[in-house]
């Protein structure tokens, strides 16, 4: 049998998916399982939005679309920048594409090439690395410190960079860590960025999951002069609970526009039409259970935030946004279950799995060995009984 495509050696299967596929095998076969795995809101899409997606199919929309998107669905997206962002975009400047992990996809096969360096701070999502590997370039992670919030700063940015350096991901609020960039730190790193020349690709698609005081800010909103060098990736799944419904979206310079979609012409072709109903309805339609979610999870994150507190040796920053926290697990490296030692986030991930019931996935996939990612995108009920069995497993280690 031939051999296959040398690309595929330099990826591995997501671990995040991965994880959520073994704790579904385990609950199918009569395990009982919490996971904090997946990351995808747990409630189910607002009525309207599936009402337009029902009206869709009825109107029978159910024919190709123009291969980046309707017109209707491009001019919302641009009236939320407006609203959302003060940032204008005309819809020869935005793309529709099948998820935001689709729409990151064609913005790195666009903007870069073999031998382009992309720096990416870290922790960092997961899938970041893996698709720069598929389109030639060169991932250069940044290890970013919980001292300074986990966001990088304009000296670890600068000392980063050489001749090869071609752009720069931003995830505000990021998953893993929750954490969000300020406009103070936005404005020090656009001084770098327009020193250098890069791309800046803003992956903003938990822009609305946000708490506190805190003020979503990407870097063309701070710095206008970025405006031209910034293509924002953004999606519907996690505002408004359309993990299954697969829309994502971009915007940024014209030319970028135009060869996504060139791109997409040739790929996958449109976005599911209905989908792209039901996004017109969520981006125009009311906001009010977006508010109602965002104070759900902020409500979780304080209860995830407590019951990790009483866990002796584990800390953990408070997060800002998004639905997940990091917490630091390393002092229970070194410890034994059984004649097992675990030494690593993964032996840790595991071992909570198999003993304790609880799919959390190890921050190693992240770039940091030290910690875990868990999701509150779950019940209050299994965050205190999976919480619950994570401290008994932790504490009956030797």
């Amino acid at each position: 049998m031939r051999q296959l495509a040398d690309r595929i050696d330099l990826i591995a299967p997501s671990p995040t998916l991965a994880l959520d596929a073994k704790a579904k095998a385990l609950k199918a076969a009569g395990q009982d399982v919490i996971s904090f795995g997946i990351g995808e809101p747990d409630f189910n899409t607002p009525d309207h939005i599936r009402e337009a997606a029902i009206k869709a199919i009825r109107d029978g929309f159910t024919r190709y679309t123009p291969a980046d998107g309707i017109l209707e669905l491009k001019e919302a997206v641009c009236a939320k920048f407006r609203r959302d962002n003060r940032l204008g975009y005309q819809p020869g400047q935005v793309v529709i594409s099948n998820g935001g992990k689709h729409t990151l996809y064609n913005i790195f096969l666009c903007l870069f090439q073999p031998g382009d360096e992309v720096i990416v701070p870290a922790p960092a999502w997961v899938s970041y690395e893996p698709m720069l590997h598929l389109v030639g370039a060169r991932p250069v992670l940044v290890k970013t410190s919980p001292d300074n919030g986990y966001t990088l700063t304009p000296a670890e940015l600068e000392a980063a960079i050489t001749p090869q350096t071609r752009g720069l991901v931003i995830n505000s609020p990021s998953n893993p860590t929750g954490m969000t960039y300020g406009a103070g730190r936005l404005k020090e790193l656009a001084a770098v960025i327009l020193r250098h020349d890069l791309w800046v690709v803003s992956d903003d698609i938990y822009e609305k999951l946000i708490y506190d005081d805190c003020q979503f800010a990407n870097l063309p909103m701070i710095e206008p002069a970025l405006y031209d060098r910034t293509v924002i990736a953004h999606g519907l799944s996690k505002t408004y609970a359309m993990t299954g419904w697969r829309v994502g979206f971009l915007a940024g310079p014209e030319k970028v526009a135009r060869s996504v979609a060139k791109v997409q012409s040739q790929t996958t072709s449109n976005p599911c039409s209905i989908s792209q109903k039901a996004a017109v309805a969520a981006l125009n339609g009311p906001q009010e259970t977006v508010g109602e979610m965002v104070k759900s999870f902020s409500r979780r994150r304080d209860l995830v935030l407590r019951l990790l507190a009483d866990i002796p040796g584990v800390t953990c920053p408070k997060p800002q946004g998004a639905f997940y926290v990091f917490p630091d697990i390393s002092a229970y490296f070194g410890k034994k279950s059984g004649e097992q030692v675990l030494k690593t986030s993964d032996d840790l991930a595991g071992y909570l799995l198999d003993k304790a019931g609880t799919a959390i996935v190890p921050g190693s996939g992240f770039g940091d060995d030290h910690t875990l990612r868990l999701s509150y995108a779950v019940s209050d009920e299994d965050i205190v009984r999976g919480l619950g069995r994570v401290k008994e497993a932790l504490l009956a280690l030797k």
